[in-house]
């Protein structure tokens, strides 16, 4: 199977002993990097996640493939959930991916789901997220400031 992008190119049956999971993450790879290019700069609906967030904070979130937890840097601004790889955001940055919290349906506890501790839950129609939090406190300020947000923007729809 070849990949092909104006930029980059990987054939991955050079590669046929790499097992399978590691050659979905180089494909999940190359389509993050050829997308990429192809999306405006920090075309977020006009969101300066850079700028005076409402929250932020390092939060453990299961990866999209490969269902590992990875420490993840949260913005929340504007209605939208942003996270990162790193903690320093500048105007450059891009952003791992991006929930718009009005399509959430709710945010609560998950310790029991998961059974991890300060673990809780974002959940839209068609996806549930789960994070996990440092502290107690942390999580409950991280589930009120999402569910603040959420009825603020669920209103402006």
């Amino acid at each position: 199977m070849r990949l092909i992008h104006s930029s980059c190119s990987l054939s991955l049956s050079q590669h046929s002993s790499i097992p399978s999971t590691s050659r979905i993450t180089a494909m999940a790879s190359l389509w993050r990097a050829a997308t990429a290019l192809t999306e405006k700069p920090n075309d977020y609906d006009g969101v300066q996640f850079w700028s005076n967030p409402e929250r932020t904070g390092w939060l453990a979130k299961q990866g999209e493939y490969i269902k590992t937890w990875r420490r993840r840097w949260f913005v929340l601004k504007q209605g939208r959930l942003f996270w990162f790889k790193e903690s320093s955001i500048t105007r450059a940055s891009r952003p791992r991916g991006v929930i718009p919290v009005a399509t959430c349906l709710t945010v609560k506890g998950a310790e029991d789901i998961l059974n991890k501790q300060y673990a809780f839950e974002l959940w839209t129609r068609e996806e549930t997220m789960y994070l996990i939090a440092d502290a107690e406190k942390e999580k409950e300020d991280w589930i009120n400031s999402i569910g603040r947000s959420i009825v603020q923007h669920s209103s402006l729809r």
